[in-house]
């Protein structure tokens, strides 16, 4: 018996922190789009049942693509980079996947930002040219900003100007002669005693052991770090560390707690990790050009996580600020698909996944899939919109309220503190 919509939602973020969750419906009920970006698990539920999926290659994926998946970092090597961001879902799957949930988010968040339809079908077209037109070309493109162009190009040149400074500014305070996290700001949450005691205890261990961690630093404070959309209910902590050899400088580093890859249930090549974390980790380092800086993993208290430096020219791209912007707009979508191709032929004939003469004929045979995918987005990004509708619709009348709750309680599970 299929479960209904409801069901389907609380069950997939049953396992996460019912505070946070609580959180989660209630970006969720903002719009469309943020419905889309929370419930990827629910899109692939009904991308499977739909018959016609055009035949392509596996390759590896982030899994959660969509338009506001891109954007800043400073790499490992210290340059900048526009690229794929977010790779939580990530698995080995047919390309196609990928490329449908970002044409779908082109649909479902254009009709957000009121983008006429004759211009999210061309940008659609664009995304998918400039996709196929690196894959048939065989070699992978970057972009940092002395490649980027337009819109990107400003984007990276603004990110490259933020300073520690400026990050530590906003995210700390002073209390005497000592730098703490603030926990007035809004994205920032008190961690208990004795949970924030083991969280210093050990990432001061992985500092002293682990070849990936920074030199010379000491953990000096640590608070719950609230982010994202989808990703909203795992737990998530921000450290603080300061330099013990020069004055004055500080690293914020950040833990994310690793669940399996909502696509799980319906792709068949699993490759195994130890863990879910090191799944996540090596995706990235596989698809992107360069990887971020400090990425490592970590286990604690029986569950693993991403580490990673949180970085002040770390940033998403946001389209409201150029949705307005129809030149910036094909700019920016050309860029996106020519960095999905770049990350497909990055990773390709690792551990399953298509080999780059195979990438080539699917770029090749672009006029193929081309007109089916679009139909199947537009399809898609119509039962994103039903789904939304209904969700809502028990949003408000309080059908999600403290639910996760309720079930743990229930089955005598112990919450779990911030």
């Amino acid at each position: 018996m299929e479960k209904n919509l409801r069901k389907q939602i609380l069950d997939f973020n049953f396992p996460r922190l019912p505070e946070m969750t609580q959180l989660k419906y209630t970006r969720m009920a903002e719009n469309a789009f943020r419905f889309f970006r929370g419930t990827c698990h629910l899109f692939y539920d009904r991308l499977c049942k739909m018959k016609g999926i055009p035949t392509s290659p596996l390759v590896w994926i982030c899994g959660d693509l969509h338009i506001e998946n891109f954007g800043s970092y400073r790499g490992e090597n210290g340059l900048i980079y526009f690229d794929l961001n977010d790779f939580d879902e990530g698995v080995l799957a047919p390309a196609i996947f990928e490329i449908i949930r970002l044409v779908t988010s082109i649909f479902v968040a254009f009709e957000v930002y009121e983008i006429a339809e004759d211009q999210a079908a061309n940008l659609v077209s664009i995304f998918l040219g400039s996709y196929s037109s690196v894959l048939a070309k065989g070699k992978a493109v970057a972009i940092d900003p002395r490649t980027a162009r337009g819109i990107v190009s400003n984007f990276l040149k603004h990110s490259e100007r933020r300073s520690y400074k400026q990050l530590l500014g906003k995210r700390t305070v002073s209390k005497g002669k000592k730098i703490l996290l603030s926990l007035e700001h809004e994205k920032h949450a008190k961690v208990e005693k004795k949970l924030k005691s083991a969280l210093i205890a050990h990432i001061s261990n992985w500092l002293e052991t682990s070849p990936a961690s920074p030199y010379n630093y000491k953990v000096k404070d640590v608070v719950f770090r609230i982010a994202g959309t989808g990703s909203l209910g795992v737990k998530r902590y921000l450290f603080l560390l300061r330099s013990t050899t020069v004055k004055g400088r500080y690293l914020l580093l950040d833990m994310k707690q690793s669940f399996d890859s909502s696509l799980s249930p319906f792709v068949e090549t699993k490759p195994r990790w130890d863990t879910q974390a090191e799944r996540i980790v090596s995706i990235q380092q596989r698809m992107q050009y360069v990887s971020s800086a400090l990425l490592d993993v970590t286990e604690f208290e029986g569950e693993s996580y991403v580490l990673g430096e949180m970085q002040p020219m770390e940033d998403t791209f946001d389209f409201s600020l150029v949705a307005g912007n129809y030149r910036s707009l094909i700019q920016v979508i050309e860029d996106m698909g020519a960095l999905t191709a770049s990350s497909q032929l990055r990773s390709g004939g690792m551990e399953g996944s298509a080999n780059i003469d195979e990438l080539r004929k699917f770029g090749l045979d672009f006029t193929s899939w081309k007109e089916q995918i679009v139909y199947m987005a537009r399809e898609l990004a119509k039962q994103n919109d039903n789904d939304y509708k209904e969700f809502l619709a028990g949003y408000e009348q309080g059908e999600y309220k403290n639910e996760n709750s309720k079930l743990k309680a229930n089955e005598k599970k112990e919450k779990v503190k911030l």
